[in-house]
């Protein structure tokens, strides 16, 4: 008996020293470890990664930029269905216990003991929580005692509903998902809460593994966890006995959805990209900034629709180029081929297909889906002539086998719900879209295809305008005494200069001669030696000044005759911005992106102040104009004044903008918004006296209503204008037009300069473009034509001389004059121009 008693104190003895030991030990632990540990109140200010993305005026999605895909939700948008599923699959005790296991953690340790290996954590939520913000994911103690503590730390100062919203939201789920929400949209395409339980039952199950368990790289492994998971959401009685059965035999449908884009506008969206970089750096692509965007997504969708069916129009008229590759004789199994078509992009819409059997005049061909179709005569194969040249294409095929074999790789087109024969255009087209009331950029398309090339042609191609510049040229000579009434000679010329490289023969196209013309006509016309003889009559310093005005750097431009033809290398940008000035009536604004932007917590950090035009309000004391936006690619400078002013480009601001009376500076700043109070813009400066602006306008919507620009006439308007462009070559084709409403720019060449070919014109080539774009963008919109302005006159000429008619005759037209210009009679009582025809300056004539 003493010796029992003897040996159960000894016992006692040891587990006391045991204990004590085990006590002290992690006393000292916890003493060694606590002040390393992060504070847990940071979880609160926590930022998580969410990335960048770019939205159009009107809120639809047009890029998404970042590693991380994160979308936060609040604890009350979290689902039901989710949380019961997270719950039995890693933390059934979650809402009983403090943050530790101790069931888990007896767990993990006798795998321990029997394995020799840690075969599991014994993690509750709280503690992969701790884990991944604070801690590795080494499988070493002292993380796993760091684990220990932070949880309880956690649970001490945060809610049961605060740690499942962090950890929903923060967790990775594979495929850069990062929370539930960016997962649901990755595996499904669905918003979280139009998730089912089968679906959330499989995006749970990845979490314990992202590789191993995701249904996209191994679905049967994920499926057995899914499954697992739904059986102990029927053990823990979270669903019923029907409802397992219906999930578990529910198939799985998750496959990889990438940024649920709402507007295609990758040019768009890669400059919205590089402002933000410019002005967050890095921390752009994680801390879910917002950027709002200028562009009109209806006008959006109708710019890259034209630009595709311009490009695909040109490009056919110019023959059948043959398949993209040969793929040889058809196989018996033809998976092989489907799956090589996957594989491949479809630029522009253009779809790729290969031809499995070719009959008379129909060919069957293979899409990417698996599918195969019939291919008419009638569906591009009966147009399909050979490309021999650009400027040669051989005869209209007989036969589908004249066009096509089998293995032909092609591309198909949908026009009107049918499948047509078309191919990648070699050729490009850029096209962009301003408000020329304030320069908001509403549209803009740098290419066929970003995915083709993301090389932006609207903004970085310098490409000659050729005649699209004559407007600029029209409008120097109106402000240095010329009149739409003033002849000059259009004839030949020889000049020499040695700026040129020696004598300068220039041309008309076609080589035709008018002899004296009307300067009105000599626009819409576009007579080359006119505009030549224009420009050395009024001198290249006045050209250069009025060009300086429409916002053009004169230091970069030639200082030689050639200006007067547009030689001298533009963007499409460059030309809106200068065309704008027409549009609005004299006023120069500047083209800009981005609208605003906004913080992760929907504040707006940033808001634009564009140079808007008022036609009624004085400029500021001191108002300082932003520098331009489109050298720099938009890169506003931010200014401490003005950054955080909020000023709504709507119909109502502007109203507010345009008082009856002119109003002085103190005046103007009355107009401060009460209900919101926002500052107006900046106004935009007159550059054009208003008679000057007037006349031109009338000029320019003449090129629409009789000359290179009649094409147009099919808008049924009459209030837009503009002016076509084709370079030597030809090379580039252009056209640069507007309305009140809207200034667009078309574009058309080949990156490598190559010929456009014979009867490619500015009007043929890139007016179409122009056109369809318009149609959508001028919808709805009123014939809005100018109001004549104070000092302007209507007088009847004698369209041969341009000067005053007689009364009575038949012959006379009507044309707008200054009231100090209108052509005087003369004492014989015959009308005279301003500046006598034998007056005139020599180099007219």
């Amino acid at each position: 008996m003493p010796i029992k008693k003897s040996y159960l104190s000894l016992l006692f003895w040891l587990f006391v020293a045991g204990s004590g030991a085990a006590l002290v030990g992690l006393a000292g632990l916890y003493l060694y470890l606590s002040p390393k540990l992060p504070p847990v109140e940071s979880l609160r200010q926590v930022q998580l990664q969410t990335p960048l993305r770019v939205y159009s005026s009107d809120g639809k999605l047009i890029g998404e930029f970042g590693e991380q895909r994160r979308t936060p939700l609040s604890f009350e948008e979290i689902p039901d269905l989710y949380i019961k599923a997270l719950l039995s699959a890693e933390d059934a005790e979650f809402y009983d216990h403090s943050g530790v296991s101790i069931r888990g953690l007896l767990r993990a340790a006798s795998q321990l003991l029997k394995t020799g290996e840690i075969q599991s954590g014994g993690s509750t939520l709280t503690m992969q929580l701790a884990r991944d913000f604070f801690l590795s994911r080494d499988q070493v103690f002292s993380r796993k005692f760091n684990e220990i503590l932070l949880a309880l730390q956690i649970e001490n100062e945060l809610s049961k509903q605060e740690i499942l919203e962090l950890f929903s939201n923060k967790m990775f789920f594979g495929n850069r998902a990062y929370g539930i929400q960016a997962a649901a949209q990755i595996y499904y395409g669905k918003d979280a809460e139009e998730l089912e339980l089968h679906q959330w039952a499989m995006i749970v199950g990845v979490l314990k593994a992202p590789s191993a368990y995701n249904p996209l790289a191994n679905l049967e492994r994920a499926m057995i966890r899914r499954n697992w998971i739904l059986g102990r959401m029927l053990e823990l009685g979270h669903i019923d006995q029907a409802t397992y059965e219906v999930a578990v035999n529910t198939p799985d449908n998750a496959r990889y959805h990438g940024a649920t884009l709402e507007l295609y506008a990758p040019y768009i969206a890669e400059l919205a990209r590089r402002e933000a970089i410019d002005r967050f750096g890095e921390e752009a692509y994680t801390d879910g900034y917002k950027v709002y965007t200028t562009i009109n997504s209806r006008y959006q969708a109708a710019a890259q629709d034209a630009v595709v069916k311009g490009l695909l129009t040109y490009d056919w008229r110019h023959g059948y180029r043959g398949p993209e590759a040969q793929w040889g004789e058809r196989p018996e199994d033809l998976s092989t081929w489907t799956e090589a078509l996957d594989d491949l992009t479809a630029f522009g819409n253009l779809e790729p297909a290969v031809v499995t059997a070719v009959g008379e005049q129909s060919a069957e061909v293979l899409l990417d889906t698996g599918e195969t179709l019939e291919l008419g005569w009638e569906q591009g194969l009966s147009t399909a002539r050979r490309y021999i040249n650009e400027n040669a294409r051989g005869a209209l095929p007989e036969t589908a086998s004249d066009v096509v074999s089998v293995g032909d790789l092609i591309r198909l087109y949908q026009i009107e719900g049918a499948w047509h024969l078309r191919q990648i255009p070699d050729a490009q087209a850029a096209l962009v879209g301003l408000d020329p009331e304030n320069g908001a950029i509403r549209s803009l398309v740098g290419g066929f295809d970003f995915r083709q090339s993301n090389f932006n042609r609207a903004l970085q191609a310098e490409r000659q305008p050729g005649s699209s510049f004559k407007p600029f040229v029209y409008t120097a000579a109106l402000k240095n005494g010329f009149t739409p009434a003033t002849l000059v000679n259009d004839s030949p010329i020889v000049i020499e200069d040695a700026s040129l490289e020696g004598a300068w023969r220039p041309e008309n196209d076609g080589g035709t001669f008018l002899g004296p013309t009307r300067l009105r006509e000599a626009l819409y016309r576009s007579r080359n030696l006119v505009s030549i003889r224009v420009l050395r009559s009024i001198g290249i310093d006045a050209l250069l000044e009025t060009l300086g005005e429409f916002g053009f750097d004169p230091e970069s431009l030639p200082r030689n005759l050639s200006l007067a033809l547009g030689s001298h290398a533009l963007t499409p940008l460059e030309m809106a911005r200068g065309y704008a000035i027409f549009a609005n009536g004299g006023y120069r604004v500047e083209p800009y992106l981005v609208e605003s932007i906004e913080n992760v917590d929907g504040e707006v950090i940033h808001q634009a102040r564009p140079l808007t035009v008022c036609r009624t309000c004085k400029p500021l004391a001191n108002e300082e104009e932003p520098e331009s936006l489109v050298a720099d690619i938009f890169t506003e400078p931010p200014s401490p004044e003005t950054s955080s002013s909020q000023w709504p480009q709507t119909e109502r601001n502007r109203e507010a903008l345009e008082p009856e009376t002119p109003l002085d500076q103190p005046a103007q700043l009355a107009l401060l918004d009460e209900a919101d109070a926002v500052i107006p813009p900046p106004i935009a400066p007159r550059v054009l006296d208003e008679q000057t602006a007037y006349i031109i306008d009338s000029m320019l919507r003449d090129v629409i209503a009789r000359g290179t620009g009649r094409r147009a006439r099919v808008l049924d308007r009459s209030d837009i204008g503009g002016k076509t462009g084709t370079t030597n070559g030809p090379r580039d084709a252009w056209f640069a037009g507007y309305s009140p409403h809207i200034v667009t720019v078309a574009w058309l060449g080949f990156d490598q300069y190559q010929m456009l070919g014979r009867g490619e014109y500015g009007g043929s080539a890139a007016l179409p473009i122009w056109i369809n774009y318009m149609r959508t963008a001028l919808e709805g919109k009123p014939d809005q034509l100018r109001p004549q302005p104070e000092g302007i006159v209507t007088v009847r000429i004698d369209p041969e001389n341009g000067r005053r008619a007689q009364p009575g005759d038949p012959d006379a037209i009507f044309e707008i004059f200054r009231a100090e210009e209108v052509p005087p009679y003369d004492s014989n009582g015959n009308g005279g121009s301003t500046v006598e025809t034998e007056q005139l300056p020599e180099e007219l004539f």
